[in-house]
């Protein structure tokens, strides 16, 4: 078990990591065991340079090579190198956060009783917070910290003196408010897709005292605030657009991970109100792309998450910019995860030729990729029917389509999914032996697409139905 987790993280160091760790083993501060060190070294070697796998026998071998072999001291020599680089991680975080130091600086000059000390490390402290960009809850945290902290000494010094209390109050709350609108807003997210009931806690009582306090002046807390209202449907258009300003403003004072986090939620409101038949918000969600890409906004350690590359792509093409959408997918490309690289580009290229009505050329980047993820597979198997409808393939339609319902029964797929591509084989079927000269029972078909409750591509069909009066209807 312990050799398992050390071969995990040691695969995941990158090379930064790897050139620190070795001076970190080598101070006698954080290790005084040498054969620490040369495991460390034996598993790099193995790892990064052979690309092997190492055993406990070799590792043993190399360590140890004048004594038999002797699992058990291997499995200490591990489990010691696995608690320095545990520890190693743990702390590059905090030397990373001079704020945090400085706090704990202070807290140390403070219990030694030097307070000029003290005093000039609290100067440093509160310039450095002054000069944050980031004003997020954690801003606040930080801000409640060094209050504390002043407090702490002003009251070992002076028992009778005015104490910055209610500015430790005040810092508490808006901390606290900052959190729980994130929270809440993160809470509402999910729900909406996965339709589990959250309990939000003090909720209705941080709104409130939001308009109570004025605090809509303060830009973390008000772009929450937005956001909630409008995921929760209560005047959305109007918070929708203060939330989108609010992003596309002042998204500066976020962390990154936080303002892409925020872009993502504001681009899922615009993918659900477009779900429910609202075309303008095609091109909010656009303009939500392009800004969060054109910033990086929207890219995690110089990465596009498959799920934004394929959606931005998607949002372009309905709203008609097929040159952009071109250039994304090409420039863009290599930013994608490795394993998804090939495939979500192909896969994007199609659908790009297929809304330019290339037919050809997006089934052969269909057939010229495979396709390891499960849900892009079967939105690769879903244009394949798209496109074999239009070039009037019926015959390789109908057996694509057999082939799509076995797929669909061997493999594990959720409820939704499973629905959503049940329903649009049998429509396609449907589609494909409607007697076209039949009013009523085209116009049976069409209600019953048009009532179905799972149906992503319930446009495309009806554009189908409407186009049947040139085939002779």
């Amino acid at each position: 078990m312990e050799g398992s987790r050390l071969l995990m993280v040691v695969e995941r160091l990158s090379k930064k990591e790897v050139r620190e760790l070795r001076k970190f083993l080598r101070s006698p501060f954080f290790n005084q065991r040498e054969d620490v060190v040369q495991l460390f070294e034996f598993m790099v070697e193995r790892v990064f340079t052979l690309k092997v796998a190492p055993t406990k026998e070799q590792a043993h071998t190399s360590l140890y090579p004048d004594k038999p072999y002797d699992p058990q001291q291997v499995r200490y020599a591990m489990s010691w190198l696995l608690k320095a680089i545990e520890q190693f991680l743990s702390l590059q975080a905090l030397l990373l956060d001079e704020r945090q130091q400085k706090i704990e600086l202070a807290r140390a000059y403070r219990e030694k009783r030097l307070p000029k000390h003290f005093q000039q490390t609290m100067r440093q402290l509160a310039r450095q917070q002054e000069q944050q960009p980031i004003r997020n809850a954690e801003y606040f945290e930080y801000e409640y910290r060094i209050q504390l902290e002043q407090y702490a000494f002003t009251a070992s010094r002076k028992r009778i003196s005015e104490h910055n209390l209610q500015e430790i109050s005040d810092t508490v709350d808006l901390a606290f408010i900052a959190r729980k609108l994130r929270q809440t807003c993160f809470l509402l997210s999910h729900q909406a897709v996965y339709k589990r009931e959250y309990d939000f806690g003090l909720l209705e009582e941080a709104l409130q005292f939001v308009g109570k306090k004025g605090l809509l002046r303060l830009p973390t807390i008000a772009g929450y605030y937005h956001c909630y209202h409008a995921l929760k449907g209560i005047d959305p258009e109007m918070h929708f657009q203060q939330f989108k300003k609010a992003l596309l403003h002042q998204s500066q004072l976020f962390p990154p991970d936080e303002a892409r986090d925020l872009y993502l939620l504001a681009i899922n409101f615009c993918i659900r109100e477009l779900n429910t038949g609202r075309e303008a918000y095609a091109r909010e969600g656009l303009d939500l792309y392009k800004e969060g890409f054109r910033t990086g906004r929207l890219l995690q350690d110089g990465q596009a998450s498959r799920f934004t590359y394929r959606n931005a792509v998607a949002m372009a093409l309905k709203e008609g910019e097929l040159e952009w959408a071109e250039n994304f997918i090409r420039e863009y490309k290599d930013k994608l995860p490795k394993e998804h690289r090939e495939s979500m580009y192909r896969f994007s290229l199609a659908r790009l030729a297929y809304v330019r009505r290339q037919y050809g050329k997006a089934l052969q980047h269909l057939q010229h990729s495979e396709y390891q993820d499960l849900l892009l597979n079967l939105a690769a198997k879903t244009l394949m029917v798209k496109v074999f409808y239009e070039l009037g393939e019926f015959d390789a339609l109908e057996s694509h389509l057999d082939a799509m319902k076995v797929f669909l029964r061997r493999k594990d797929i959720i409820g939704y999914h499973r629905r959503n591509y049940r329903n649009i084989i049998r429509y396609t079927q449907k589609l494909l032996h409607l007697n076209r000269h039949d009013r009523r029972e085209v116009d049976e078909l069409r209600t019953k697409i048009e009532a179905e409750e799972v149906l992503t591509e319930r446009a495309w069909l009806l554009e189908q139905l409407k186009n049947l009066p040139q085939t002779g209807y």
